[in-house]
């Protein structure tokens, strides 16, 4: 993890971020927090990341969602050498999904 990422007042976002209840109330806070371009950015990336892990090329990504090369590419590279973040998120939704199936 990036060391320089981890300062008290990260810490107290993430936190803020964890106390949150439901979508709606993401909206509120996250609407506060970011602006509209950023709140798209973020969902943007999140997008191709899926996509990305789909198997989609960067054209079909491209296409999809607006994303530069240059943005699908960055994505990528956090895919491959992360944190493992996206893995642990979608996994999460992945399961999720399934129990709403069942």
């Amino acid at each position: 993890m990036n060391k320089k990422l981890h300062k008290p007042s990260v810490d107290r976002f993430f936190d803020a971020v964890l106390c949150l209840e439901d979508r709606d109330e993401c909206y509120q806070f996250f609407e506060d927090v970011c602006t509209v371009n950023e709140i798209l950015s973020l969902a943007q990336r999140f997008e191709v990341a899926g996509m990305l892990r789909s198997g989609k090329t960067y054209l079909e990504i491209s296409e999809a969602t607006g994303a530069s090369t240059a943005t699908i590419s960055r994505v990528n590279r956090s895919l491959v050498y992360s944190n493992d973040g996206y893995q642990i998120v979608f996994g999460r939704l992945d399961e999720k999904e399934k129990e709403q199936q069942d």
